[in-house]
């Protein structure tokens, strides 16, 4: 009979432990576990103790280079392998290049479904309940899934971690992936890396954008003296890269990247539900626009009305204070 939580791990590509790692584990605790982790790549056996040490009660290590990069064709006989072993109750997933290709392809297999991109998880009984964003994120739907697995996939940082502990006993177990290179009928030829300057977007526990009302890209010279201040990054509407102030990579929204800072500061931007949905699990909203009426004040914990560029330096310079005494 299906029984406990299974997750798919992360690893870094510089070798670290995916943050969501933890995370996905922690869920799966909440739900009741008894958690099951997989660490699957090149060089990941290094990483199960810390898998431990986040709450699972065993850790299964499938290192082989054939693995690495992510390719489905290789992932999907190793993942449905090992899941008809584990044969859990619930499989865990994070929203990651990795888990929304490998999710829905892997739920096709077992004849059962998958609830994307959820920010919450909860058990009724034996039955999953998974709440994902609807409406552009304006609102909240409740899925429950009629087969097993029951899966779904987590959007990041929307768990928080247990706190690690080495003192955790788990079981550690290695297999083979079991695939071979004529079962990839993919080949990744080349790989370019965006170079990124400072915190990236997707990991910022500070977040300050902008949007169309900075009047200009020069007025993102300052959000970016903010962000290097606070140790943040800088964001921006989908108006703002529309007109080419600022650089595709950074448009937060329904359409570019969902953030989850702790603080989230929104200058001169109005709140369209598009951008309202790259924001919707911020803890901490703070909004400066010169329109009283912005919807980004209806979900601000803070908000100051009026002309950003009179509010937006003293504001700065206070923050650098605080910071340097």
């Amino acid at each position: 009979m299906a029984s406990g939580v299974l997750v798919f791990g992360e690893a870094t590509d510089d070798g670290g432990l995916n943050p969501v790692t933890k995370e996905l584990i922690a869920a799966g605790s909440n739900l009741g576990g008894p958690v099951t982790c997989v660490l699957a790549g090149t060089g990941v056996e290094g990483l199960a103790q810390e898998c431990v040490a986040a709450g699972a009660g065993k850790v299964i290590v499938v290192d082989d280079p054939i693995l690495t990069p992510y390719q489905g064709d290789a992932y999907i006989p190793m993942a449905e392998r090992i899941t008809k072993e584990v044969d859990p109750s619930v499989l865990l997933m994070g929203q990651t290049m990795m888990g929304r290709d490998l999710a829905p392809r892997l739920a096709q297999r077992f004849s059962t479904a998958v609830a994307m991109d959820c920010m919450a998880l909860s058990m009724d009984g034996d039955q999953l309940i998974a709440e994902r964003p609807c409406y552009g994120g304006s609102a909240r739907a409740r899925y429950k899934i009629n087969g097993t697995p029951q899966m779904a996939t987590l959007r990041a940082k929307a768990v928080e971690p247990l706190a690690p502990d080495s003192s955790r006993q788990g079981e550690i177990v290695r297999q083979d992936a079991g695939v071979t290179a004529d079962q990839v009928r993919t080949k990744i030829t080349d790989r370019r890396k965006e170079k990124a300057e400072g915190v990236r977007l997707e990991d910022a526990t500070v977040v300050i954008s902008g949007g169309r009302g900075l009047g200009g890209p020069e007025g993102f010279k300052e959000l970016e003296d903010l962000a290097e201040i606070m140790g943040g990054a800088v964001g921006a509407s989908r108006a703002v890269c529309d007109l080419g102030w600022y650089p595709v990579p950074t448009q937060v929204g329904l359409t570019g990247k969902v953030v989850t800072p702790d603080l989230y500061i929104a200058v001169g931007i109005s709140g369209a539900s598009q951008h309202m949905a790259g924001i919707s699990s911020v803890k901490n909203i703070v909004a400066i626009n010169k329109d009283a009426d912005a919807n980004i004040f209806k979900a601000s914990r803070f908000g100051v009305v009026g002309d950003w560029k009179e509010i937006f330096p003293a504001f700065k310079e206070k923050v650098r204070e605080l910071k340097s005494a």
